[in-house]
């Protein structure tokens, strides 16, 4: 006790500590070109006071699309997807309204969120089934929500508490923030919201680090009686060059099998990212930029309870994306190649267990045949994905963007074009009593096109 109190005292006195001189970390270097990042340079939305300091910033942000399977599916599911949920409709993806404020040292900011890549997502947090007091309908369009101190010391220190984005997997919720519609299957299986407590540390001009206290893995509420554990650093050499490192330690993942214990099962998961700009003349009429980002990730499950016995070696994940992405026309265009793979090795007793399928192709009770035998001789779930996405970007708050897509899996798992709700297409629709089940197949295509505005 006397050991955490003096830790805590020590901690105090060095963030009190203050440097005389505001320092601004990553001062003076275009950052908008990196995969994940904003591209805004302006923020017409700015309050300031009589000083010219910033008070509030407002966020303005809407998102819609137009998918087309070409399964073409009976009911317009698109299905393992993050981003896309629905098939030849017009769709608002996400409408997002907010204020961030850093005035005088206090941080806050609030963003409110509704549309249909929230159902998606957050829909499917189960951790709010645990316990009283908790709701998904109270928490799920509260975009990211946080309260916290900033500390004068080195080039910068952050206190907060609240709703934060993850980027753990180098994209970003935001879709207009990425170098392609359709996120990587690496980051599509990994966390995009984090509840809990951080502090971020700018010990250098280009070095940032944050070190997480979490309620668990894309979250509310808890699995466990334990914190999960993460940290991400970034380190900017120079404005051309990103190298990323995040790691996530928790005993957070359900096992309803064992008694409804869900705190004895470690989760690990890394990612590391390399995002390089290796041309730049930002006023040619031509090629105007050329970048590449590079992200892999690895993950697992352990646990030797009896009853629960889960190996690493037979239940994690590894993949990589590597994407290309060329400016032309000072920036107002770009085209994104990319390219990705995922294995998910989490097939435990013919039953796959892994806290990385996020995205179920079908009802247990309505999977096919192919699907359930496929698992049960042990096959692994192995993904590739290409993408192919051109932006017109007349500014930076608007984005027009066009996206081919394919996707191959080892085992069926895209929607057919049976659907994966009913014979009808209808979510408990009418039957004629015939047994039925989803129609997957083992590969897809599709074409979007997608509009987003920023302020």
């Amino acid at each position: 006790m006397r050991t955490i109190f003096f830790a805590l005292a020590f901690m105090a006195n060095f963030l009190h500590a203050q440097d005389t001189i505001k320092k601004i970390p990553f001062d003076g270097m275009d950052l908008t070109w990196i995969n994940g990042q904003n591209r805004q340079k302006n923020f017409p939305l700015t309050l300031k006071d009589k000083d010219g300091e910033t008070i509030l910033t407002g966020v303005a942000y809407l998102d819609g699309y137009y998918n087309y399977n070409f399964a073409n599916p009976a009911d317009n599911t698109q299905t393992i997807s993050s981003t896309i949920g629905r098939h030849n409709e017009f769709t608002l993806n996400l409408a997002s309204i907010g204020i961030e404020t850093n005035y005088k040292n206090i941080i806050g900011r609030i963003w409110l969120q509704t549309g249909q890549m929230a159902s998606i997502i957050q829909d499917l947090d189960g951790s709010v089934n645990r316990g009283r007091n908790t709701s998904i309908n109270n928490l799920k369009n509260i975009r990211e929500a946080a309260a916290g101190y900033h500390f004068d010391k080195w080039h910068g220190i952050n206190v907060e508490l609240g709703i934060f984005m993850s980027y753990i997997g180098l994209e970003s919720y935001i879709t207009q923030e990425n170098w392609s519609y359709q996120r990587s299957m690496v980051c599509d299986f990994t966390p995009f919201y984090f509840s809990g407590a951080r502090v971020q540390m700018f010990p250098a001009k280009n070095l940032k680090t944050e070190i997480w206290l979490l309620n668990g893995w894309q979250s509310y509420n808890s699995y466990s009686n334990s914190p999960g554990l993460g940290s991400s650093t970034y380190y900017r050499p120079n404005e051309n060059l990103q190298l990323v490192a995040n790691f996530y330690f928790g005993h957070d993942t359900q096992n309803p099998d064992a008694g409804g214990n869900q705190s004895k099962r470690l989760r690990f998961h890394h990612d590391n990212s390399i995002v390089h700009r290796y041309y730049k003349n930002t006023g040619a009429a031509g090629v105007s930029q050329m970048a590449f980002s590079l992200n892999n990730h690895y993950g697992f499950q352990s646990n030797n309870e009896e009853g629960d016995e889960v190996k690493p070696s037979q239940n994690f994940m590894l993949g990589t994306s590597l994407a290309n992405r060329i400016w032309f026309n000072k920036n107002k265009m770009a085209l994104t190649l990319r390219g990705d793979y995922m294995t998910n090795q989490s097939v435990i007793n013919g039953v796959n267990t892994s806290p990385y399928l996020a995205f179920t192709p079908a009802a247990t009770s309505d999977l096919p045949n192919n699907y359930d035998t496929a698992i049960a001789n042990g096959e692994k779930l192995r993904l590739f994905q290409f993408t192919s996405t051109f932006d017109i970007m007349p500014t930076d708050f608007v984005t027009f963007r066009l996206e081919y897509g394919y996707r191959n899996s080892s085992i069926p798992y895209f929607t057919g074009r049976g659907g994966t709700t009913s014979p009808s297409g209808w979510v408990n629709g009418p039957t004629d009593g015939t047994p039925w089940a989803a129609e997957l197949k083992k590969y897809e295509h599709r074409v979007t096109l997608a509009v987003n505005f920023r302020l």
